[in-house]
């Protein structure tokens, strides 16, 4: 006979709110938003919403949380990925097409275009998830440079500076190429943004030659 661990209905019940919550929110908005279709969505009553959540505010602030947490760390793994030893163009290319496949996500892309819709009445959030998802990001990717740098293959002052101008020019036309993520990024114009990206970069960071 199968056994259930303690806690672990709650969790599964928590879970299934939040993945409904994620889509009713992008669907209606916040405002249109209503608990008693989340909670259909979901398959729970609605009063185990409110046992998991205090209220609409607090549920939508918190798929925007975790949301944005999902998206770093899936970036994060693939920039964990870089080797060291590697082509250093090639590497980074690679790199770079990992992170925006991680960007280009369906859950990245309706997630972001929500926090946009509810800037003026979240201003705050929006500044916790920016916060919450860009600097692990721009953290870990520091890291990856700083080592490169101390293998002679950059030459790089700041590090985070570095960090924030590769995100930039390797992924930074994604919103105005996808319509924010609403229509598909040709393959060939992808590329072409993303290899000029990590020229730019490397010109700017590459060793000097002697």
């Amino acid at each position: 006979m199968a056994t259930t661990q303690p806690g672990r209905g709650r969790l599964d019940k928590r879970s299934a709110i939040l993945q409904a919550a994620g889509t009713v929110f992008t669907e209606q908005g916040f405002t249109s938003a209503s608990i008693d279709a989340i909670a259909q969505l979901a398959g729970v009553a609605k009063p185990t919403v409110y046992n998991h959540f205090q209220d609409k505010e607090s549920l939508f602030r918190t798929v925007m949380r975790e949301g944005a947490d999902r998206t770093a760390a899936r970036i994060i793994a693939a920039l964990d990925t870089i080797d060291d030893d590697a082509d250093l163009t090639a590497e980074l290319t690679r790199v770079a097409h990992q992170v925006i496949e991680c960007q280009l996500s369906d859950e990245g892309w309706a997630l972001q275009r929500l926090l946009y819709a509810e800037v003026a009445r979240f201003a705050d959030l929006y500044d916790d998830v920016v916060s919450q998802g860009g600097v692990p990001i721009l953290n870990a990717l520091a890291g990856r440079l700083a080592r490169l740098a101390n293998r002679g293959r950059l030459d790089v002052d700041d590090v985070m500076l570095a960090a924030a101008q590769f995100m930039s020019l390797v992924a930074g036309n994604l919103p105005a190429l996808s319509a924010l993520g609403t229509r598909p990024v040709p393959a060939g114009e992808l590329d072409r943004a993303v290899n000029a990206g990590v020229r730019t970069f490397l010109r700017a960071f590459a060793p000097a030659r002697t």
